[in-house]
């Protein structure tokens, strides 16, 4: 059989990866926000997919359009093929919303008001609500010669307005652009006094909807239109053309925003005139059309579980193990030196890694810190840590991924902020990505250096090890630590891949390593 033959297609078996999501939100063991949750994950991958692996479809199709993919099929062919699963995946999707989890949720006294169901008291509501908190900032846009269609950004949420009449310049116009500002939640929730005592919701399109004409004082609306465009979101940067990898990568983040189109969302009452007229604008086909019954982002709706005080709805909290020989030795290195500490997230505390650095920037026996960034959020404990650590003169050496996918501009922010403490901050090898989750700390015992070192196969990020099953070690085993600086130097310096006791690297070794474990 022909190589290609034998390998799967990358985005469909994505697709079918968030089948198995989607029948978490089917699943009626799960409890009822949570199946929302998960249906909001379904969305939120779907968002990532269409800016990476459908982008990159397009750009292949128009590259190379008679190559055959890995897959057997050309670019086009797996396009169509793709796009077909998808908009299955999404219809079955909202249908879930519409039929099944909107009506559980309003007979547990969870409301998501639609305008023709409004109260009096929820109409006068929503009114001041428009007046106070959206007029203000909404910029409709009218088009005409000199208001040239806008540029939306991505994934962001507009409307197309039909209109009649004309205005206070005497100017005829028959369509404007209102664009939502993401500062402006999707899904606002209603005082419980005008829900009867309940949770309720109102979608910001069903507001707007309904207060739109007061945009536009003395036209007509004829109607108003939700649309939401997904943009090429892959960054791409040219190693030839490169000087600085980070300025190279803040000019992207900035493009990100306008890449090129790949899929336009409508609701399904759009008439066709107007995603005939937004597809042109947009240079996509009627292929990248996805018209849905309900609100064109449903990942907004992730709010909704935090905002409702239903713990019965909702998985039982879980409070994380914590070491209790930690408690008694009071310190990561004393306890490390008399045995590893295997640590089981998120049914273990992540804390032990927080404090092997924490301690690692106060021990005034400790000299140097060295550690892998890939994701750690905006707020993190450990990367203040290192920064501790470098102002206290520690030698300290961050390899930093700018090439974490939609952590780009967070992992920016860090690299300067860890520069300006006085860490080495390196990005890395061009090409590759430094996936790897290791940290090694070097400390003066007894008037020799001994290492420690962390690695995980999660991320340094505190948020996600309280979500994600992964493991991480904490060692101070001669012969792993050993490796674990040789991967720093190697990273960082130059030279050939040295001989490693334990660990497996990839590109070099880690492939044929899990092949041989296959066949054993």
């Amino acid at each position: 059989m022909p190589e290609q033959n034998r390998i799967l297609c990358r985005e469909l078996s994505l697709l079918a990866f968030n089948r198995r999501v989607l029948a978490q939100a089917q699943d009626t063991n799960v409890p009822l926000l949570e199946r929302l949750r998960f249906l909001c994950i379904v969305s939120s991958n779907l968002d990532e997919f269409f800016e990476v692996r459908m982008a990159w479809l397009k750009r292949e199709n128009k590259l190379r359009p008679h190559q055959l993919l890995d897959n057997g099929k050309t670019a086009a062919e797996t396009i169509e093929a793709v796009a077909k699963e998808a908009q299955s995946l999404i219809r079955e999707q909202y249908d879930l919303f519409n039929k099944v989890l909107q009506p559980a949720l309003s007979r547990a006294g969870i409301h998501f008001y639609r305008r023709h169901k409004w109260t009096a008291a929820q109409k006068k509501w929503i009114e001041n609500y428009f007046d106070n908190e959206l007029l203000p900032i909404l910029t409709p846009i009218g088009l005409d010669p000199s208001h040239p269609f806008p540029r939306p950004l991505n994934k962001s949420l507009n409307f197309a307005v039909e209109l009649e009449g004309t205005d206070a310049f005497g100017r005829p116009s028959g369509m404007a652009i209102v664009q939502a500002p993401r500062i402006l939640p999707r899904v606002v929730p209603m005082p419980s006094e005008i829900c009867g005592g309940d949770a309720g919701f109102v979608f910001l399109s069903s507001i707007l909807h309904a207060h739109v004409g007061k945009l536009f004082p003395g036209m007509k609306v004829k109607d108003c239109h939700q649309f939401r465009l997904t943009r090429d979101s892959d960054l791409t940067v040219d190693e030839e053309d490169l000087k600085n990898l980070r300025a190279a990568i803040q000019n992207e983040l900035h493009d990100r925003e306008y890449g090129d189109g790949v899929r336009l969302e409508v609701a399904d009452t759009c008439p066709a005139h107007i995603h005939d007229f937004l597809l042109a604008q947009f240079k996509l086909t009627s292929a990248e059309l996805y018209q849905v019954k309900g609100p064109v982002n449903l990942v907004r709706l992730n709010a909704v579980p935090d905002l409702v005080d239903r713990p019965d709805l909702k998985f039982p909290p879980r409070n994380a193990g914590r070491l209790k020989a930690l408690r008694k030795n009071g310190s990561v290195f004393k306890l490390v030196k008399q045995s590893p500490i295997l640590l089981h997230h998120p049914y273990q505390s992540f804390d032990p890694v927080v404090q092997m650095i924490r301690e690692a920037a106060a021990d005034p026996d400790v000299l140097a810190v060295k550690m892998t960034i890939y994701r750690t959020g905006s707020n993190s404990e450990l990367v203040r840590a290192l920064m501790k650590a470098a102002l206290a003169g520690k030698q300290v050496t961050v390899v930093v991924e700018l090439m974490a996918r939609f952590d780009e501009a967070n992992n920016v922010n860090w690299a300067k902020q860890l520069e300006e403490a006085g860490a080495h901050v390196v990005y890395g090898v061009f090409g590759y990505k430094v996936h790897a989750k290791m940290a090694l700390v070097i400390r003066r015992e007894d008037g020799v250096l001994k290492r420690y070192a962390h690695l995980g196969t999660g991320n340094y990020h505190q948020g996600t090890s309280r979500i994600y099953t992964d493991f991480g070690i904490i060692t101070a085993d001669e012969q792993i630590t050993a490796d674990v600086n040789t991967l720093f130097m190697e990273i960082t310096g130059l030279g050939k891949p040295g001989r490693l006791n334990k660990l497996y690297q990839s590109p070099f070794t880690l492939h044929k390593m899990v092949i041989d474990r296959i066949k054993q």
